[in-house]
């Protein structure tokens, strides 16, 4: 039997716009992921914390605050500090084109802007995770 991808859903920082999230966390769940949703306002440490607590497979931010490259860089240096950073990174939300390299950079390795088709966005999870 094959492990079913756990997909932690987060929503940080001061972002309290939650309804695109919970619709991703639906089709996530209806493409046979295992989502935990966090909820809004959640930092860093927090969504860490659960990660390991949950033991995911994927941590995945919403964000559409405009915040995502502090947020994301953050992230990815308290992973490190944390040694979790074999967990993969997927961020969605209003994310200008032009700053997607520098997610990239960062270590974000999933990357889906507004408008992103659902099957699209879980065909390349399904493909690109490292269950352990």
């Amino acid at each position: 039997m094959e492990k079913r991808i756990r997909i932690l859903v987060a929503k940080p920082g001061l972002d309290g716009h939650d309804r695109g999230a919970k619709v991703v966390a639906q089709a996530l769940r209806d493409g046979g992921m295992e989502v935990i949703y966090t909820g809004l306002h959640q930092t860093i440490d927090q969504i860490i914390n659960t990660a390991i607590q949950e033991d995911v497979d994927v941590i995945g931010l919403s964000i559409m605050s405009g915040a995502h490259l502090p947020i994301c860089e953050k992230l990815i240096k308290e992973m490190k500090n944390k040694q979790i950073d074999d967990m993969m990174v997927v961020v969605g939300g209003v994310l200008p084109k032009r700053d997607i390299p520098k997610l990239q950079k960062i270590g974000i390795e999933g990357i889906f802007p507004g408008g992103t088709p659902f099957d699209e966005s879980i065909q390349w999870i399904k493909e690109h995770v490292k269950t352990r």
